[in-house]
């Protein structure tokens, strides 16, 4: 008996442009929101990202008048894991692709 066997694979190109889509830099950017308060702010930024004091300010300080702070750039896994964990925190967190680089 003759069996043809086939094998679906995907092509090359697909999984490349998955991984180049995913690949590079990206940015954990707190937006503002008229729910907390500045020193809430400044103490999430300490805990979860491990700011100290001053740092933590000028984060928030940013948020609070520009609307938006870049508070971590890196690889995009690590990057998730910062919005998910902000967002715990009740903070507006957004994840945007680093183009500088």
């Amino acid at each position: 008996m003759i069996s043809a066997e086939t094998k679906t694979t995907p092509s090359p190109s697909a999984h490349t442009e998955t991984e180049t889509a995913l690949a590079g830099l990206w940015r954990v950017v707190v937006l503002n929101d008229p729910v907390n308060l500045m020193s809430y702010v400044v103490l999430v930024f300490k805990k979860v990202l491990g700011f100290d004091e001053s740092t933590a300010r000028r984060h928030m300080l940013e948020v609070h008048e520009l609307g938006r702070s870049v508070v971590w750039t890196g690889v995009r896994e690590k990057a998730e894991a910062y919005v998910y964990t902000l967002q715990q925190w009740h903070l507006t967190v957004i994840l945007e692709r680093d183009e500088t680089h």
